[in-house]
């Protein structure tokens, strides 16, 4: 089965990228979540739109990469979240908490579908949050998560 990504998967792409997957793969998990659309003549013109845009999104070189990652590791990010007597978090926290804590701490303007959480940060705490900025470059973000 043919198909035009429309979010980043991993292992199989980036958005605009045009695939061909198992039918029961696509069928099943990448067109029902959104993921992917199907591929078409006509929509030559969609993905030329989505690479537009991440383009405009996207870090542009190695270089660049290299520098934000610096700048990054050199952050160590505050947080604050509601938290109970024991130090759990009510919920937990999400990419955009941190991409926003990022900014507010200075720090430059990360997109929240490239930080990765392995496990959920539901505790107050000392954490490390992996951040994907190039295919060959990614930064580690040192959070602190503080109860209120």
């Amino acid at each position: 089965m043919k198909l035009i990504l429309t979010h980043e998967v991993n292992g199989l792409g980036a958005p605009g990228d045009v695939v061909e997957v198992k039918n029961g793969y696509g069928r099943n998990y990448l067109l029902p979540r959104g993921f992917a659309i199907r591929w078409t003549r006509g929509g030559q013109k969609q993905i030329d739109l989505i690479q537009r845009a991440r383009s405009a999104r996207d870090i542009r070189t190695l270089d660049e990469a290299k520098q934000v990652a610096g700048q990054v590791g050199a952050l160590t990010v505050r947080l604050q979240q509601r938290a109970g007597e024991g130090g759990r978090l009510f919920g937990s926290v999400t990419p955009a908490d941190i991409v926003d804590a990022v900014k507010a701490t200075g720090g430059p303007e990360l997109d929240k579908r490239r930080i990765e959480v392995k496990n959920p940060i539901k505790s107050v705490g000392s954490h490390k949050v992996q951040v994907r900025l190039h295919p060959e470059v990614s930064a580690t973000i040192k959070l602190d998560v503080v109860g209120s």
